[in-house]
């Protein structure tokens, strides 16, 4: 029989890279002084190695192989969680027996809505929130401000996954709440709570235990801004959903966008915003990202879509003369490159010598634009801020502008102007007038340099 020997792996603690020496930088992600020591049981003998069969029997299921064609579609069927916009990130509700990641850096707001929505469910099931940060009274404070007192929410202060997946079974809990999986740890594992080790151990184990007994886990995750805690990035392949909160901690909005789900798309975003009551539903979001104050130069409108539902949003833009010998370029809420690939098309089909002065791009409301409809609106502001001219806050710039200076469609350009009217938009700058007759004023632009007419 083959003896066990300890065997010592040094782990990244930002990407997970493993080393058989310690190293002062990890050469995969970069980080400094980011290595610690696992120690790992290892057998000489092949036959003595633990395969994934024998750690995790209910895990293999065997089964022959069928057409395609005789493959029935299974209906799924979601539970509400009780909120609209985190609905409407799921794709309608959650699926029984899914494994969702909520992730974002410290103070966003996951606790905040993962115990909201707790008590929503605890209306119709019996729900387990565990916490390894915070003590049940802390909660319970908490909960006092978000009214969520509810007799099926049960509150469970502990770090070892054992004793938590014990008092699951034991309680028959349907729906279980983690926060956060950088605290549990589990006994098969040697490493330290948070370590990547750790995390990818209990999050396989929470895996089991959702496929196995049918249990929805919500997993709390914390990021830094960049996203390079080993959390959340080494676990997202193995969960079902994997949501991720934007928004800067002291602004009241937050966004919620998906980046995984394999019961739906990935294109919607969830809406909240931070008030006194807890994180709650954005009720009036067109407000959010633009102002009606009077109008500035320097300031353009546009709507963007966000999956589904259309958005207004104001594109600032500052330029100003350059004392430097290479003027500078920053963006907040928009593509770098994409903005000197605009700032150069500027200089060779409206002769503005750029060149020479500095440009500022801010996008309000902390929303990142990732959609070429917005071109003609960044064009229109920076113009607008080069000769110092404001543009009206009734109009809104839609449309994608090529290399070679003509404006092209988007796609949904009626559903966005439906959007401008019921904000009070009277007129659009766009590259082909709608389909549909609407009462808005429409001005077609084929080249950019029509946009002049509007300065």
């Amino acid at each position: 029989m083959a003896k066990n020997k300890k065997k010592i792996i040094y782990e990244c603690q930002y990407c997970g890279h493993q080393s058989l020496h310690y190293l002062g930088k990890c050469p995969n992600c970069g980080e400094w002084e980011s290595f610690i020591e696992n120690i790992e049981p290892e057998t000489k003998s092949r036959s003595s190695t633990p395969s994934l069969a024998s750690s995790s029997p209910s895990l293999i299921v065997k089964s022959d192989a069928v057409p395609i064609t005789e493959i029935e579609i299974e209906t799924i069927q979601r539970i509400s969680t009780g909120d609209n916009e985190l609905n409407i990130v799921l794709g309608g509700g959650f699926v029984r027996g899914s494994l969702i990641l909520i992730g974002g850096s410290p103070g966003i707001g996951k606790s905040t809505l993962l115990l909201k929505v707790a008590g929503n469910l605890s209306k119709k099931h019996k729900v387990l929130y565990v916490s390894g940060e915070e003590s049940a009274s802390q909660i319970k404070l908490r909960a006092n401000r978000l009214d969520v007192n509810e007799p099926l929410l049960y509150l469970y202060s502990e770090i070892e996954f054992e004793e938590i997946a014990s008092k699951v079974h034991e309680g028959n809990f349907k729906i279980l709440v983690i926060d956060s999986i950088q605290t549990i740890y589990t006994n098969s594992n040697n490493s330290a709570p948070g370590s990547v080790g750790q995390v990818r151990a209990v999050t396989f184990e929470l895996m089991r235990l959702a496929k196995k007994g049918g249990i929805t886990i919500f997993i709390i995750g914390h990021i830094t801004k960049d996203g390079a805690i080993a959390g959340p990035r080494v676990l997202e392949h193995m969960v079902d959903v994997v949501l991720y909160f934007e928004g800067e901690p002291s602004s009241e909005l937050r966004i919620l966008r998906g980046f995984k789900n394999r019961f739906g798309n990935t294109n919607e975003i969830g809406l909240f915003e931070m008030n006194h009551g807890g994180l709650i539903s954005a009720k009036n979001i067109a407000s959010k990202f633009f102002s009606r104050s009077r109008a500035g130069s320097g300031s353009a409108l546009t709507v963007i879509m966000e999956g589904s539902r259309p958005l207004i949003v104001e594109v600032q833009a500052l330029v100003s003369e350059s004392f430097g010998q290479n003027p500078k370029r920053s963006v907040n809420g928009f593509d770098y490159s994409r903005l000197n690939m605009l700032l150069a098309l500027l200089e060779k089909k409206l002769e503005i010598p750029l060149n020479r002065y500095d440009v500022f791009i801010n996008i309000t409301g902390g929303i990142k634009i990732s959609e070429t409809a917005s071109d003609l609106s960044i064009l229109a502001s920076i113009v607008s801020s080069f000769r110092d001219r404001p543009l009206s806050k009734e109009s809104v710039f839609i449309g994608e502008v090529s290399l070679i200076g003509d404006v092209r469609e988007v796609f949904n350009i009626d559903q966005r102007l439906r959007e401008a009217i019921s904000q009070g938009i009277k007129r659009a700058i766009i590259p082909k007038k709608p389909i549909e007759k609407l009462k808005i004023e429409c001005f077609e632009v084929e080249d950019v340099v029509k946009i002049i007419d509007w300065m």
